[in-house]
């Protein structure tokens, strides 16, 4: 797949998601709970961030030519979590629902508006690194694997139980 299919493709799953949350409606419905488990959408949205801002910042050591080493100790982890602000998701220390739980109790405070302009801003760095960034750059570290699994495969994931959760409720699709 050429660098702008990939982009192409990218940019349709980012629509499909974003087309789906302007179907919710009003802000309010964004904080109900009980759209996957104790979730709301803003949970959703704080979950989807924090994979995107852990892709971005990894892409930001890619071009600066810094390392990564994901974390091996609970020392580490806690270091990255204080240096980051979100999770470690490469450690291997960390299993599936501790960091999402992590990440939604931390963003239990911040407005919606505030949340929704940070994953912006996460998602617009990895499409914009990845336009500028070098093919040869983009296959050496895995990036177009990478980018699937913290992107749109959290959208599909979450849209699936989004649009039950709409459909439970009475909203019109």
């Amino acid at each position: 797949m050429t660098k702008q299919n990939f982009i192409s493709k990218l940019m349709h799953e980012r629509d499909k998601f974003e087309l789906l949350l302007n179907r919710v409606g009003y802000a309010r419905r964004m904080t109900l709970k009980g759209v996957i488990g104790k979730w709301s959408i803003k949970d959703v949205l704080a979950h989807i961030w924090a994979y995107e801002q852990f892709l971005a910042d990894r892409m930001q050591e890619i071009l600066h030519d810094q390392q990564y080493t994901p974390c091996k100790t609970q020392t580490a982890l806690d270091a990255f979590l204080d240096e980051f602000g979100y999770p470690d998701f490469g450690s291997p220390l960390l299993d599936d629902e501790t960091p999402s739980e992590w990440v939604i109790e931390k963003y239990k405070n911040v407005s919606l508006e505030e949340l929704v302009v940070q994953e912006i801003e996460a998602f617009s760095f990895i499409l914009t690194t990845l336009e500028t960034m070098p093919e040869d750059l983009i296959a050496s570290h895995n990036l177009y694997n990478r980018t699937i699994k913290h992107t749109y495969e959290h959208y599909r994931e979450h849209m699936h139980e989004i649009r039950l959760w709409l459909k439970t409720n009475g909203v019109q699709l």
